[in-house]
């Protein structure tokens, strides 16, 4: 079977003018990654590039991957499994609700066989035994974790801290944190110099710390000291918003055009004015945040 690489569009970095910005004396670009595909977009793509690229090198025709309901990663890895011409798999955590929301209604409709397991259940996704009962259901499949990470995952976010680094000076880089893939492959993938800041979109988001650690001693030998992560901006943990978070979703669409979603970059860019208020970057810096996507499924576009 011949390899597909799925097509990559450029994204654009806009340089966003705000008053709260010019008196801390901060620069803020905005790396508009959710520009770069229009289904497998933002860190999605980078996530899984080098993971498809294996699942082809060993002859899978299946891909089987873990997520929940409003999961991007399920949305993105259903997009590309239909466009490179392989089956795919979500096992989603939680009961089948119908009518189908926006991102499973996508995934179903770009080919993907969804499989509901209780939430008890789906804690043991990286069991020995709960993948081989997946196999014996399912067959042969070439498996992606939650979120997309692992190694090469890493690999990929490396290879896009590196294209950063190339179009753009900066001395921060920022982003939202859900399961740590993202980070590790930005620290990675950065020089020394650059500080790498993670926004926690998980309440009692400080494990994370830990889960970013090991998957960086996993993938090299190299010890990082170039970055931390923010666990104050979660405004009541994963998928959960208030009326604050959902005016300046509005705000920044009708005065700035930038469309946020509130699961991970509405938490990073108000984490970024909150930090820029509280001085907590260097009066001077140029400071990049990364739209990581995540727009498709909350009507944010």
């Amino acid at each position: 079977m011949s390899e597909r690489v799925l097509p990559y569009q450029h994204a654009p970095v806009i340089d966003l003018q705000l008053l709260i910005l010019q008196k801390a004396g901060i620069q803020l670009f905005i790396k508009r990654e959710d520009q770069n595909h229009p289904h497998i977009s933002g860190n999605k793509w980078w996530k899984l590039k080098y993971n498809l690229e294996a699942a082809q090198q060993q002859g899978h025709h299946t891909l089987l991957t873990f997520g929940g309901a409003y999961s991007n990663h399920i949305y993105a890895t259903a997009a590309a499994a239909h466009e490179l011409g392989l089956t795919s798999i979500g096992i989603i955590r939680g009961e089948e609700t119908l009518p189908l929301n926006g991102t499973l209604a996508f995934a179903k409709s770009r080919g993907m066989q969804l499989h509901y397991v209780s939430r008890e259940a789906y804690r043991n996704k990286n069991s020995i035994e709960f993948i081989q009962s997946l196999h014996d259901r399912f067959g042969e499949f070439y498996l992606i974790p939650e979120g997309g990470t692992n190694a090469l995952a890493i690999k990929g976010v490396a290879e896009f801290a590196q294209q950063l680094q190339q179009e753009i000076v900066f001395d921060y880089v920022c982003l939202p944190v859900g399961t740590g893939g993202t980070i590790a492959g930005l620290i990675a993938g950065m020089n020394e110099q650059t500080q790498v800041v993670g926004i926690s979109v998980l309440k009692n988001g400080e494990f994370l710390v830990d889960e970013v650690n090991n998957l960086l001693k996993n993938f090299s030998d190299r010890v990082y000291g170039n970055w931390y992560i923010e666990t104050s901006y979660h405004h009541g943990g994963y998928a959960k918003t208030n009326p604050q978070l959902l005016a300046f979703i509005n705000t920044m669409k009708e005065q700035h055009q930038l469309p946020l979603d509130p699961v991970y970059t509405a938490k990073l860019l108000w984490g970024v004015f909150d930090m820029v208020e509280k001085g907590k970057f260097k009066p001077g810096s140029t400071v990049l945040a990364v739209h990581t996507g995540g727009l498709q499924g909350h009507g944010f576009r």
